[in-house]
């Protein structure tokens, strides 16, 4: 609350999920183990890896000059540990600079092969619900919580709770699809990303404005 006084609003939220496939885990495991025996290496990778991230956030400032920054780091019985970081930036970002830095689309295989290879091992929720048996997040009469899958958008739009309605393009504007555990999705399934920060550390990193 004493940075939002000072600084205001946050401008960008993020949350930053260990990727247990990393190389630096994987070729620590002795004959026969899995990720799950190693939470020791697990923790101590992924405590590096946010470091790097924050470097790049506010050393590299790949956002723009950062004013201030704080994480905390969750373990969940359920999941991957996993950091939460707010960002307030020196100069806010404007309504038409959201997509410069923040998209909720499926890239263009031909344009970048390993973006989207990390894309749709990575940002792709689900799918759930109705649409398959896949049900690692809470499921209300056959709809997901987390309202998934989004409407199709076809420019960025800023919502009225502070949160926009990314451009999600369908097949026919151009958007592109892809098929992730057997089910064939399109934009509406892919969470918020920074293409950059995505495929610098092949993991699931949600950037929200």
């Amino acid at each position: 609350m004493s940075y939002v006084c000072k600084y205001g609003r946050r401008d960008l939220s993020i949350s930053f999920t260990c990727n247990t496939k990393w190389y630096a885990i994987a070729k620590e495991h002795m004959p026969g183990q899995s990720a799950d025996d190693r939470v020791d290496l697990i923790a101590r990778v992924c405590y590096l890896k946010l470091g790097k991230l924050m470097d790049l956030i506010s050393k590299s400032q790949v956002f723009g000059a950062v004013c201030c920054h704080m994480n905390t780091i969750e373990w969940q019985k359920r999941g991957q540990r996993h950091a939460h970081i707010i960002i307030w930036l020196c100069d806010k970002i404007g309504g038409t600079e959201i997509d410069h830095l923040i998209s909720a689309e499926i890239p263009y295989p031909s344009a970048d092969s390993e973006l989207y290879e990390t894309l749709t091992t990575n940002m792709i929720h689900g799918p759930c619900g109705s649409h398959c048996n896949y049900t690692s997040c809470p499921i209300s009469d056959g709809k997901c919580t987390r309202q998934y899958p989004r409407d199709f958008v076809s420019e960025t739009i800023t919502g009225s709770d502070g949160y926009p309605l990314y451009r999600r393009r369908s097949s026919a504007e151009g958007g592109f699809t892809a098929v992730v555990k057997g089910h064939q999705v399109d934009n509406r399934w892919v969470a918020p990303y920074s293409p950059l920060q995505t495929k610098a550390f092949n993991a699931h990193i949600n950037v929200e404005y």
